[in-house]
C-alpha cells in the first residue's frame, strides 16, 4: 500500500548495461494503487532488440530531496523473471501490437 507521490522510471540499457535512453511517467498523488496509462517510444534497431534490457522501476517521492524505490522489473536480455521474458518475447512476435500484462514488482 503506497501513499504519497509515486512515479515510474523506464531505462533502456544496451548489452553492456549502459543507459541508452530514459523516460519518466507523470506523478500520481495519494493513490494507493496507481495505474499509469502512458506510452513511451524507444528507438531500437531490429538487430539490437535481442540485446537490450528495459528496466522499469517505481519510486515514491516523499519530498523534493527524498525518494525511495518501491520495486522494479526488467524485460529483454536481462529479464527479471519468466513472466517478463514471456512478455518481451510476445511483444517481439506481435510486431507492434499492444501486449498487456500485469507484473509483480521485485523488492529493491
Amino acid at each position: 500500500l503506497l501513499m504519497g507521490n509515486t512515479y515510474g522510471k523506464l531505462c533502456l540499457l544496451n548489452s553492456m548495461g549502459q543507459e541508452m535512453s530514459r523516460c519518466k511517467t507523470s506523478i500520481r498523488r495519494g493513490q494507493p494503487n496507481p495505474i499509469y496509462k502512458e506510452t513511451f517510444v524507444f528507438q531500437v534497431a531490429l538487430f539490437q532488440l535481442s540485446d537490450v534490457t528495459l528496466m522499469i522501476s517505481i519510486y515514491n517521492r516523499r519530498s523534493m530531496k527524498r525518494k525511495e524505490m518501491i520495486g522494479w522489473i526488467s524485460m529483454g536480455q536481462n529479464s527479471s523473471g519468466e513472466e517478463e521474458q514471456n512478455h518481451w518475447q510476445e511483444m517481439k512476435e506481435t510486431k507492434g501490437q499492444q501486449v498487456c500484462r500485469w507484473h509483480t514488482l521485485l523488492e529493491s
